[in-house]
């Protein structure tokens, strides 16, 4: 097998060619844009979760504290990702990257997590507790198979979830809001708040 070949193998790989291929003089952009879009354009629910008080706990407590609360997040959480049929494509730091074939899956997920983390904190001391903040998209994104995901969807939901959703709160799209239609025991308030790719945007009652 040639360099050339070992470096196409796999999905990111082919996209990284595709771009080298995209920055040569004369390139056809249009055509090897469809190429791209061909290749790896999927419709997909995307999740940003965070959690609150990142920089103020660590501050106050130290990383070494806060990397057990990210444990325990994560703890708490992946069987519900799971049971949920929800993808984990991505961790950093105390954020998640999740995808969902179904807008309704995703919310639904949110909720369940929610509630999971509302419990799991109850007891706890406020340093302890699992203060979650929810952003969600949905539409027609890049997934470069398990290792990431690009789009408009992908990031308006990282600014809902990591800059705009407080403790506890779920942040949806528009477009999310449109495809998962209305969910039993659900409600969606209007947000006073657009974010780079979704003018319209809403919070979930749950």
């Amino acid at each position: 097998m040639s360099t050339r070949d070992a470096d196409l193998k796999g999905s990111e790989g082919r996209l990284w060619a595709l771009i080298e291929e995209r920055t040569r003089e004369g390139a056809d952009h249009a055509r090897i844009d469809q190429r791209i879009w061909d290749l790896f354009g999927e419709e997909w629910a995307v999740m940003f979760t965070d959690l609150a008080g990142f920089s103020r706990h660590v501050e106050a407590f130290g990383i070494i504290h806060f990397l057990q609360v990210i444990f325990e997040k994560k703890r708490l959480l992946h069987p519900i990702v799971a049971a949920g049929d929800g993808i984990l494509i991505k961790v950093e730091a105390d954020s998640f990257l999740l995808l969902f074939k179904r807008a309704r899956a995703a919310i639904e997920c949110a909720v369940a997590m929610q509630h999971a983390c509302r419990d799991y904190s109850r007891s706890r001391a406020p340093e302890d507790r699992v203060l979650l903040c929810v952003g969600i998209g949905f539409g027609r994104v890049l997934r470069i198979g398990d290792s990431d995901v690009f789009g408009r969807e992908v990031n308006a939901a990282s600014k809902l979830g990591e800059d705009t959703a407080g403790a506890d709160e779920i942040l949806v799209t528009g477009a999310t809001r449109e495809a998962a239609g209305d969910l039993p025991g659900i409600a969606y308030e209007v947000l006073d708040a657009d974010v780079p790719g979704s003018p319209k945007n809403f919070r979930v009652r749950y």
